[in-house]
């Protein structure tokens, strides 16, 4: 073994000294024992690693991580991150949110790093409600959603956050949930390996302002006709017995068929690349009450933000030598106001 080898760690060497708080059988508990199971197997080193959050139930995972981690304001954690990203790109970071601390008032600071292609991982839990603050609706609770803040219910048309990622030109989205924590694992494994911005989308049970909100599709008894799984370069079949499948019409709509009438050779084939199609199948499900597809949706190689700052600034610098920070801020003022 070498000074630079990865060293052998196991879930303990990451997870803190700090007790969980959570309410009992929150589903943000199953996603951290998944991701502190992971980490041994990405080879990174925890002091190579961080954890960035806002505000919100989820933004307590920095403090269960034993890394590096950082605990930001409402929302800003990935303009927080994309600082880092670009000062420190040789650091493995992961920001995580809920969908009311991401899509609410950090919606811009969302779409701005998935646009930039920030190498970043970004896990947004989904439980479409607002938990820290005690159950108000969210930016993905559905239309008619009663709460203490719309107590006549929600008039408020949702997000669609794997739509919201596509449209932002995100390279790597993906969606997975809490009740399944190999598809957990496999998801952001994917996600951490792709480099640049990859969004993942979890499904997350708030099992005290908003429960079963997704156990229609997630519960064991209902995955299989209700979870679609993409895998790239397969058609797309679902159901216990691969009964169902996802087939484009000649108007060029998706629709869910039934494989013996129309003959798997017709089914449609997930292609990660293909950014239009990513997009037709997070419209496939109108909300976690149909088949819902679940995975990557898409996985594309783009330009790294970071790696082209770095180069612009050599381009920059060539022939110049190294700037000098000091004699900048000494150099005076650089225009004239009269």
């Amino acid at each position: 073994m070498t000074d630079t080898a990865i060293p052998v760690t196991t879930r303990k060497d990451w997870s803190s000294d700090q007790e969980p708080r959570w309410c009992p059988g929150c589903g943000d508990y199953s996603i951290l024992a998944a991701v502190q199971m992971l980490m041994p197997d990405l080879g990174v080193r925890r002091e190579d690693t961080v954890f960035i959050s806002g505000i919100g139930c989820a933004a307590r995972f920095p403090y269960y991580m034993d890394t590096y981690g950082v605990h930001t304001i409402h929302g800003r954690a990935p303009a927080i991150a994309t600082g880092l990203a670009v000062a420190r790109p040789d650091l493995d970071i992961w920001v995580v949110g809920g969908d009311g601390d991401m899509l609410s008032i950090g919606g811009n600071h969302l779409i701005h790093a998935l646009r930039r292609n920030i190498d970043l991982t970004i896990l947004m839990f989904n439980n479409q409600i607002y938990g820290l603050t005690k159950g108000q609706y969210s930016p993905t609770s559905e239309v008619g959603k009663v709460t203490k803040s719309t107590p006549l219910g929600s008039l408020d048309h949702p997000f669609n956050p794997i739509s919201v990622a596509l449209g932002a030109e995100a390279s790597f989205v993906a969606r997975t949930h809490d009740m399944d924590r190999k598809h957990m694992q496999e998801t952001l494994k994917a996600a951490h390996a792709h480099k640049g911005a990859a969004f993942v989308e979890i499904y997350q049970n708030c099992n005290v302002f908003n429960d079963g909100a997704f156990e229609g599709i997630t519960a064991k008894a209902n995955r299989d006709d209700m979870l679609i799984p993409l895998v790239h370069g397969q058609p797309i079949r679902f159901g216990a017995e691969g009964q169902k499948g996802v087939m484009m019409g000649n108007d060029g709509a998706l629709r869910i068929v039934d494989v013996a009438e129309v003959g798997e050779a017709n089914l449609l084939v997930h292609d990660e690349t293909d950014a239009g199609l990513a997009f037709q199948l997070s419209r496939l499900s109108h909300g976690p009450y149909e088949p819902t597809p679940i995975g990557v949706f898409r996985s594309v190689d783009r330009p790294e933000y970071a790696e082209m700052v770095a180069q612009q600034l050599a381009q920059a610098g060539e022939g110049k030598g190294p700037g000098d920070l000091q004699a900048l801020l000494h150099s005076g003022a650089t225009w004239t106001v009269e």
